[in-house]
């Protein structure tokens, strides 16, 4: 299942966990697009269940999504707390090379919710 909420205070929330189906590769790429069109400043969390990993096509899909996109979202996200199964500060690192924003990685969906709550309104 793939869902990109956007909650109030500009929080984009985007799931990628079960029930997995045929589709989500899919409707996880089309959610990156459009995360990537949105409009103003916004918060980011992403919470990823754990699941079967993306296909090769998908995997340099996302790939060229983080290049095309990385100016932008470095511009206009204000922080991001990416939720996942053995999630930490190793994997955090990866990210914070890409973008410049706060970033945590944890596997406590409370945790980034207080992180994410702590840069609201945050200039970035």
């Amino acid at each position: 299942m793939v869902r990109l909420d956007e909650e109030p205070g500009s929080l984009l929330v985007l799931r990628f966990h079960q029930p997995y189906g045929a589709g989500d590769e899919e409707a996880y790429l089309a959610s990156l697009d459009a995360i990537a069109a949105h409009e103003g400043p916004f918060r980011l969390m992403t919470v990823f269940g754990g699941g079967p990993a993306l296909s090769r096509a998908g995997e340099r899909s996302q790939a060229l999504w983080f290049k095309a996109t990385r100016a932008r979202i470095d511009g206009l996200c204000r922080a991001c707390a990416i939720v996942r199964p053995n999630a930490g500060e190793e994997m955090a690192q990866v990210f914070r090379r890409l973008w410049s924003f706060p970033l945590i990685a944890t596997p406590d969906e409370a945790e980034a919710r207080a992180f994410l709550a702590r840069h609201a309104g945050s200039p970035s």
